[in-house]
């Protein structure tokens, strides 16, 4: 745990609203979550201007937020569940979501003893490792017969006394994503389930543990309408025949080109690379119900040489590849699952880059819009890109109507490389 202390004051399990009947129900999960089965776990933080008592926290607010969660759960029983990991993998024998009656969510409350919160809630860069006092921590896994049992999510609510609260999040990737969280069936006649588990089935499942220390320093950089209309404006006119050149594209491409020229040197042929979520739930035929819980993501790609990308024209070049594999590929409905055979392949390219950037979140989902009676949340952090080497979050700005929120965690000396490269180039 990091230095600054918070004061656990309780563990407990909420469970859904508990039937007569015994209830066992199995989920088998679907190509898009298999994808995820071996990705980190996703870890979030939202903090709150909420000023209250500790008495008032304890006997008013965690009441009627444990009432609430456990009201929640009802109508996802899934989630507050399992996963069951096969111990010795099959073709045949895959992972399913599994819920019996008396399964349940681990709730942490804790309150923070000498944190500043609104120094926690600036932009600016702060050291990594101190969001982790309000982090939830996963029950550890156990085995059952020739299961592994895995929770899949945990939450916890940081009292700042008089001044804020912090809600974090963390949620293993396979049980759902960011439209899911926040907020059927999967048609599979090409059994792609079956091409990802086979390639899946030998690789070990990664401890949902988080490592300290991080040795980075986390900060948010924000792009306001103004900004993002010049860069537009910039590409347009560099490019002018260019469709799809939308506020998500000129925002990574110019937070990539940054990042390329703030980071260690590489040599200029090697190939850097760029991947992005794509929800699709509109875009496969048919459509996925608008109710589907669980992963409906495909990806996007750019891929540039090293020395074009930190060229007097790689912004232009980066908006170009990404804007195209967005109408080309992403939003044509016969191309956007074309090929996922070889999704696994490409994910072994990316992985094994000199250097590939990918980005959590999406202006889309307006995560500080979740509602606890508290208003907005002041501030987001996606506290689980520290455990990429190079990633990005990616959100509605709090203080910027129409603006974007950019959230990244390096090394010190690199985070202040950036800045100055980020801020120079507007």
């Amino acid at each position: 745990m990091a230095a600054t202390a918070t004061t656990l004051l309780e563990t407990c399990q909420i469970q859904p609203p508990i039937s007569d009947d015994e209830l066992s129900l199995s989920v088998p999960l679907s190509f898009f979550d298999i994808a995820w089965l071996h990705f980190h776990p996703i870890r979030r933080l939202l903090f709150y201007n909420h000023p209250c008592s500790k008495p008032y926290f304890l006997e008013t607010l965690v009441p009627n937020l444990k009432e609430s969660l456990s009201l929640t759960l009802k109508h996802y029983l899934p989630a507050s569940g399992n996963l069951l990991y096969p111990k010795t993998a099959t073709t045949e024998k895959k992972p399913v979501f599994r819920y019996v009656t008396g399964d349940s969510v681990s709730l942490t409350i804790a309150e923070s003893n000498n944190d500043d919160f609104d120094e926690l809630i600036t932009n600016h860069a702060r050291d990594a490792d101190r969001f982790y006092n309000f982090v939830p921590e996963f029950p550890p896994e156990k085995d059952e017969l020739e299961y592994k049992i895995v929770p899949l999510i945990a939450l916890q609510i940081t009292l700042f006394p008089n001044r804020g609260i912090c809600i974090g999040f963390a949620n293993h990737h396979c049980v759902g994503d960011a439209s899911s969280i926040v907020g059927s069936f999967v048609k599979d006649p090409l059994q792609i389930d079956r091409i990802f588990w086979k390639v899946l089935k030998d690789a070990p499942l990664k401890s949902s543990s988080f490592q300290l220390p991080t040795n980075r320093v986390r900060a948010t950089y924000v792009l306001h309408p103004a900004d993002i209309q010049k860069l537009k404006d910039l590409v347009l006119t560099k490019k002018p025949g260019l469709v799809r050149v939308s506020s998500f594209v000129v925002t990574v491409s110019y937070v990539w080109t940054c990042l390329a020229k703030s980071l260690e040197e590489i040599e200029d042929d090697a190939l850097e690379f760029f991947i992005f979520a794509v929800d699709v739930r509109a875009r496969i035929n048919p459509p996925v119900p608008a109710n589907y819980f669980g992963n409906c993501l495909s990806y996007g790609r750019a891929i540039i040489e090293h020395k074009t990308l930190v060229g007097e024209l790689g912004f232009f070049v980066a908006a170009e590849a990404m804007a195209l594999d967005i109408k080309n590929r992403v939003n044509n409905k016969d191309e956007v699952l074309k090929g996922a055979e070889n999704w696994m392949s490409d994910r072994k390219k990316f992985s094994g880059a000199v250097r590939a950037v990918g980005v959590s979140g999406s202006p889309k989902f307006d995560l500080c819009d979740a509602d606890f009676g508290w208003g907005r949340a002041r501030k987001l952090e996606v506290v689980s890109i520290d455990g990429e080497k190079y990633s990005i979050s990616l959100c509605k700005s709090n203080g910027s109507e129409g603006g974007l929120e950019i959230g990244l965690s390096l090394p010190k000396e690199r985070m202040e490389a950036f800045a100055t490269i980020f801020a120079d180039g507007l």
